[in-house]
């Protein structure tokens, strides 16, 4: 008797879990830091808007970027490829996708320390 192996469902749930905790924690971040930054603009505390190198946000960053490529390679898996293959695919996809993100994100809070909050209304 074989023994025929069950797709790594499991796998894709818990990338999608990881993303989705990180990513309402790094949601939260943004959100308190930018509200701390606008009650007080010039205080040492204060976040500065045109580089985001806090450790906090970094990591929950990078947390919801595990989480993708956990989840993008255990879809692959359910396909029926590889293991190599589809980690390989989904680390391809998501570091392609997160640096593009990061991107965005830099330039939207440029947007806002320039122009405030009426910089990113899109009439």
């Amino acid at each position: 008797m074989s023994y025929i192996p069950q797709p790594p469902f499991l796998v894709a749930l818990l990338g999608i879990f990881v993303s989705i905790t990180c990513g309402l924690a790094f949601k939260n971040l943004i959100e308190n830091k930018l509200a701390e930054s606008y009650k007080n603009p010039r205080g040492a505390s204060s976040f500065k808007l045109d580089r985001v190198k806090d450790v906090a946000l970094t990591m929950t960053y990078w947390g919801i970027c595990l989480g993708i490529w956990v989840f993008l390679g255990g879809g692959l898996l359910i396909l029926g490829f590889g293991i190599i293959p589809s980690y390989g695919v989904g680390l391809f996809i998501t570091l392609f996708t997160a640096s593009l993100f990061w991107q965005q994100i830099d330039e939207v809070l440029l947007q806002l320390k320039e122009g405030g909050s009426k910089a990113l209304e899109l009439d």
